[in-house]
């Protein structure tokens, strides 16, 4: 279509032409991609990017710590899940979030061809878990009532059933089990702040979500390049920084790109 578009000079045809190129080439991208991943080697990248910014923490003696690591069943690592304790950490090393993107000759093909492979880095910040959940008396609204059996049948003759209303939240917990209205409050205290401790973290887990944003291997969302063959270069993608040396980022001198990345999110704010 582009070949006739062309021939013809017809630039409608030309303009949907190309239009349809590009969902053509998109598409193809994706599934590319999907393959990729599909492959015998994608655990490699994943442990090479957590040598490299080990080493980077080593050099700049920031402590680390390798929390969670989940292994490939031929060689490798999966994913891994590691901290690095450093004022601004965070602020720091956000920029390397994005998909890292390797291409190197195939150390599983005999026939030395390229490949490539993607790996998925996300940051997120540590925010500090309360130990333990303290709840004001003004949140709370305490109702009491008789304990009840089956068929609504009441098993004590007294107000000893108490059920808990966490006014912020919504939250009741009810608990009539226990002998006593004190013991039963106390029992229900317990669950209350034991559901409260649950909610928080999942409102820290969706903050940090927010902040760490969604965070895929995906073709469309490359961040940097490591090209080991037929020639060697490592380049940021967004802010066109590069070095000839693969080797040395690997061992973690990260230093230029993450102030590059930096400086172009600084940037990218302010337009």
């Amino acid at each position: 279509m582009v070949e006739l578009a062309n021939e013809e000079r017809d630039s409608a045809a030309g303009a949907d032409a190309r239009g349809e190129l590009a969902s053509i080439q998109k598409l193809l991208g994706d599934i590319e991609v999907q393959t990729l991943l599909n492959g015998e080697w994608d655990a490699h990248p994943a442990e090479m990017l957590q040598r490299m910014y080990l080493r980077w923490a080593e050099q700049h003696n920031y402590p680390t710590t390798v929390m969670d690591t989940s292994y490939a069943e031929e060689a490798g690592i999966k994913s891994t899940t590691f901290e690095i304790d450093a004022p601004y950490a965070f602020g720091t090393l956000s920029v390397e979030a994005g998909t890292h993107r390797l291409v190197r000759m195939s150390p599983f093909n005999s026939a030395g061809k390229r490949q490539t492979s993607f790996a998925a880095v996300e940051v997120i910040p540590l925010i500090e878990e309360a130990g333990a959940i303290e709840v004001p008396e003004s949140d709370i609204r305490v109702d009491v009532f008789r304990s009840s059996g089956p068929g609504g049948q009441s098993v004590n003759m007294t107000d000893s059933a108490v059920r808990l209303t966490h006014l912020p939240t919504g939250i009741v917990v009810s608990m009539q089990n226990e002998k006593s209205q004190i013991q039963n409050r106390a029992a229900a205290m317990r669950v209350l702040q034991s559901r409260l401790l649950i909610l928080q973290r999942e409102q820290e887990a969706a903050a940090k979500k927010e902040l760490a944003g969604t965070i895929t291997a995906s073709w469309s969302d490359q961040m940097r390049s490591y090209v080991l063959a037929p020639y060697q270069m490592v380049k940021d993608l967004r802010t066109d920084y590069e070095v000839n040396n693969p080797s040395n980022v690997f061992d973690g001198d990260l230093d230029g790109f993450i102030s590059a990345g930096i400086k172009w999110r600084k940037r990218a704010v302010e337009l």
